[in-house]
């Protein structure tokens, strides 16, 4: 049986048209510093038995033997081996911002053919590119795999995690520092999580009151144009101060938020639903059936069949109350007659479902 969970939220304060203050840190981002998606190709060695089949993934031995050749060692052309314990990998990380040569970042490392393990094996030098195609860092390491597997020889097999991949604790050193504005002369624009004018407005008023006028300013509904120091040792401190300012954010549009699959129903403080009357029920049809035998006598030339019967058709509706949302109803009351009507997770989602179809319900609804 599955259960399903409903989950109604609600703000005490339903008369303070604000959030709680947050840290500008936490709501907006600052344009130009991020961090950057790298990506490599190498080779796994030293596994138990559980690397490639060459026959099936033929670039295994073409890596293998293009690695061989750069120590120096020629593998005489028409050789046929099977790298039993070599896998080709894909070597994925992230760049942090600001991140310098010689620093370490942890890396993933994940099969490409039809290695069935890469527990106990250890990453060569893989050099990890950007999508500009330059190498910022280079992996290498032996590998920690969480997963592991057996296999019996009458086919059967047991899988405990996923053993085709693994990460290795700052695996890759970092050769070349990303780009970024931070030292340019350009102002500092702050990109915000979440996009909302109220919030864009009370984040320059507030850098404003501390600062003096006119050094935020507004762009849009997503950012924040501040005006900043020219020297990068003075734009640290600058930053410093404006990202740890509290500022009161405007609420999120009221919204009721539907998961399908887990029957989870997330209901937004604002919600409010015109005047509107809700019934909702379900007819439930049983048919019992039985089966007989049909034997032919003992002389003629008929077959036993089997003959489906059907006993019994009976049909159950149930009854249940209708129940009336006033107009401008708050969250509070539109949970206290569900719960008295006692509905279901997916109950409620018709009924929600045909507010907003009638017009009724004041909300996005989002179904996931």
């Amino acid at each position: 049986m599955m259960f399903c969970l409903v989950v109604l939220l609600t703000v005490l304060s339903a008369g303070v048209p604000f959030a709680s203050a947050e840290r500008i840190k936490d709501l907006a981002d600052i344009a130009g510093i991020r961090s950057n998606k790298l990506l490599g190709y190498g080779l796994v060695v030293g596994l138990d038995g559980t690397g490639d089949k060459t026959n099936q993934a033929p670039f295994t031995a073409q890596s293998f033997n293009n690695m061989i050749k750069q120590f120096g060692i020629t593998i005489p052309a028409g050789t046929r081996y099977n790298l039993k314990n070599v896998a080709a990998v894909m070597v994925s990380a992230e760049l942090p911002a600001f991140a310098k040569p010689g620093k370490k970042i942890d890396v993933t490392v994940s099969s490409i053919g039809d290695s069935k393990s890469l527990r106990g094996g250890t990453l060569l030098m893989t050099p990890m590119k950007a999508l500009d195609g330059n190498v910022y860092a280079i992996a290498q390491g032996s590998l920690l795999v969480g997963g592991f597997g057996a296999e019996g020889n009458d086919g059967s097999k047991l899988t405990v995690n996923i053993p085709s991949a693994g990460r290795i604790p700052n695996g890759a050193m970092v050769e070349r520092s990303s780009p970024n504005s931070f030292a340019d002369g350009s102002p500092i624009i702050f990109n915000l999580h979440r996009s909302d004018f109220t919030t864009a407005k009370y984040i320059a008023k507030a850098i404003n009151d501390m600062l003096g006028p006119d050094v935020a300013k507004p762009l849009d509904a997503a950012s924040i144009m501040v005006n900043a120091p020219l020297d990068p040792s003075q734009k640290v401190n600058f930053l410093s101060l404006l990202e740890n300012i509290e500022v009161k954010t405007g609420r999120a549009p009221a919204r009721v938020v539907i998961n399908s699959r887990t029957g989870t129903i997330v209901v937004g403080q604002d919600v409010k639903v015109e005047p509107v009357a809700v019934t909702h029920g379900s007819l439930t049809v049983s048919v019992s059936e039985s089966v007989q035998v049909s034997q032919p006598g003992a002389i003629s030339e008929g077959q036993t069949v089997v003959v489906p019967q059907t006993n019994e058709v009976s049909a159950e509706e149930e009854i249940n109350p209708m129940f009336k949302l006033e107009a401008g109803t708050s969250l509070e009351s539109i949970v206290r007659a569900v719960n008295l009507v006692g509905a279901a997770p997916s109950d409620l989602m018709a009924i929600l479902e045909a507010m907003k179809q009638a017009g009724a319900l004041k909300a996005d609804l989002i179904v996931i």
